[in-house]
């Protein structure tokens, strides 16, 4: 069949019409399904705002005004002050456990406010609310405060945030009010930097491998084809090879012991060092792969360039094509650190500690993390701790978004145009 220039005109802009209709159809999917996705994350920090501020109850079992020194209330007293008033209301047993536990010596004066605090007024949150209640039916929660207030007469309405500094420099805490993290944002950390530490330059240097040197046979597609599953394995899975390897059998490194930093009749394998390189091994692949595409993308002519100037394979990889890759390869370790700093079912298969009211001071500490301490709050039954879980989130969120930040400056001074 012979088609004349007409007929071919009329196909051409049938086809023309049709490309035109679908690309315009998919353009406002994509539209729905990005409005879809800000919608969700939007609701997602409302509703994790809305559980960090709002009114609250709280009643002191103690009199603050009992513990008054020369006229000065609990809030202005010194450190040496303070420390006296734990001697004189604790018993000489409790006193020696928490002087035992660390010295009184080498506690801050905000540690020891937290623990009269905690010891003697012991504070209580009778009753707590939300953001949107705290606005919008402000009436009912100064009705039900004068309910309460009845039966407690020294309980206070406040209206708070259960985010502030002073939560941030706390160490966590059985006593609401009085709880912190600045233990869990150490934990995590340290565990993301040994994370960084192990997987980074032992992930970049297997991409190096894998793309510059190694052949095509059988055994490399084997083990190619090995990292891009294991990226996909169940962190848990990973959890459980941390315990096995880790924990157990490398013990004696991973608890210290070995340099004899601890007490080896005490000293497990349950330590930060166990869950940063658990982590390391559960983004390891990741970073493989992005680091991977990364130096793939690179042109040849750039590989060419130095091999006819006489340099070596290394000499070409070192100064050409790794300069030239590291924004993708920055780009990989963005991703792997935002894996790694929510992960929770490997750290608590490890060890990681879901009640610990000391600070890690090295690799070989106990530990627990922000998402562990998340996790632990928001699976009690009392609705504050669910309040103070929202404002461990936004500290997660903000370490995560810092984290990210630094990589994304440093991916963009060390880009490079060709």
């Amino acid at each position: 069949m012979i088609r004349t220039a007409k007929d071919t005109k009329s196909l051409f802009e049938n086809n023309l019409a049709l490309r035109t209709n679908q690309g315009k159809t998919w353009h406002v999917i994509f539209l729905l399904v990005t409005i879809l996705a800000i919608v969700s994350l939007t609701l997602l920090i409302v509703n994790i705002v809305d559980s960090v501020f709002g009114y609250v109850v709280i009643n002191t079992k103690v009199d603050p005004a009992t513990l008054m020194v020369d006229g000065l209330a609990l809030e202005d007293q010194t450190k040496a002050q303070l420390t006296e008033a734990l001697r004189m209301n604790l018993s000489s047993g409790a006193f020696n456990k928490l002087n035992t536990e660390k010295d009184f010596g080498d506690r801050t004066r905000n540690e020891i406010l937290a623990l009269v605090e905690e010891r003697i007024l012991k504070y209580e949150v009778l009753e707590s609310w939300s953001l949107a209640d705290s606005l919008f039916r402000k009436n009912s929660v100064i009705d039900e405060y004068s309910k309460l207030v009845i039966e407690n007469p020294r309980a206070t309405l406040k209206f708070i945030s259960w985010l502030t500094w002073d939560r941030l420099v706390r160490p966590q805490s059985s006593e609401i009010v009085t709880a912190g993290i600045r233990t869990a944002i150490l934990g995590s950390l340290w565990t993301i930097i040994i994370t960084i530490l192990f997987a980074f330059p032992l992930g970049v240097g297997a991409a190096i491998y894998l793309e510059e040197y190694a052949s095509d046979n059988w055994v490399n597609r084997v083990i190619q084809t090995n990292i891009n599953n294991l990226a996909g394995v169940p962190s848990i899975v990973y959890g459980i090879l941390g315990l096995a390897i880790f924990v157990r059998a490398l013990e004696p490194l991973t608890s210290g012991s070995i340099f004899g930093l601890v007490d080896p009749t005490t000293a497990n394998g349950r330590t930060i060092l166990s869950a940063g390189l658990t982590l390391g091994l559960l983004v390891l692949p990741l970073i493989i792969i992005n680091s991977q595409e990364a130096i793939r993308a690179v042109p040849q002519s750039l590989r060419h360039a130095g091999y006819g100037l006489g340099a070596t394979k290394w000499q070409v990889t070192w100064s050409h094509v790794l300069p030239n890759a590291i924004p993708g390869i920055l780009t990989g370790l963005i991703l792997a650190v935002s894996r790694a700093i929510g992960e929770t079912a490997p750290l608590v298969v490890v060890g990681a500690s879901t009640a610990i009211s000391f600070d890690p001071t090295s690799a070989f500490s106990k530990f627990t993390t922000l998402p562990i301490q998340i996790y632990q709050w928001t699976a009690r039954p009392q609705p504050e701790w669910q309040h103070l879980a929202g404002a461990a989130i936004l500290v997660l969120l903000v370490l995560l978004l810092g984290l990210n930040a630094v990589a994304i400056v440093l991916r963009n001074k060390l880009s490079r145009k060709y």
